[in-house]
């Protein structure tokens, strides 16, 4: 399947068809809308099969005063929808992502990671920072991040 994929970019309204049924299951599509959607520095990426978006990931320049560097983006928004899910298609969208913020000159990429998806990023390297925290109406969070070389 990962052959027959192709990520690209995509617009921040592109994102809430797979961000609303997987990151917000019954809540207000404004829910998927995050703040920073809109700005220029922030990337969309979409994973589409036979031209079907199945998976998204946004990318925002956002530093968090967690990381001493100065070139952070954090990584949000990151959904597969369901039925692709465990396909490798999570790990094509972070690949792409961090090829292009390697050309950014981003230092390091960090997220709030659900807890059940932590193993998925520790598998890509990423490692926990800090305590397990609650985000309402989401879930058990923790933050995450990755030093890009």
């Amino acid at each position: 399947m990962k052959g027959n994929v192709q990520i690209k970019a995509i617009s921040a309204t592109e994102t809430i068809r797979v961000r609303q049924p997987i990151l917000r299951p019954g809540l207000p599509v404004e829910t998927c809308v995050f703040k920073g959607d809109e700005l220029k520095s922030t990337i969309h990426l979409g994973a589409y099969y036979n031209d079907q978006l199945i998976g998204v990931v946004t990318y925002m320049k956002n530093n968090t005063s967690i990381f001493e560097t100065n070139y952070q983006y954090q990584l949000r928004g990151m959904a597969v929808l369901s039925n692709f899910q465990k396909k490798g298609i999570g790990k094509l969208l972070l690949e792409k992502g961090e090829q292009i913020l390697k050309d950014k000159n981003t230092e390091l990429i960090w997220c709030n990671a659900r807890k059940v998806a932590v193993p998925f990023y520790e598998k890509k390297g990423f490692t926990i920072t800090g305590n397990l925290f609650n985000i309402p109406g989401v879930g058990p969070h923790y933050v995450m991040q990755k030093t890009l070389d």
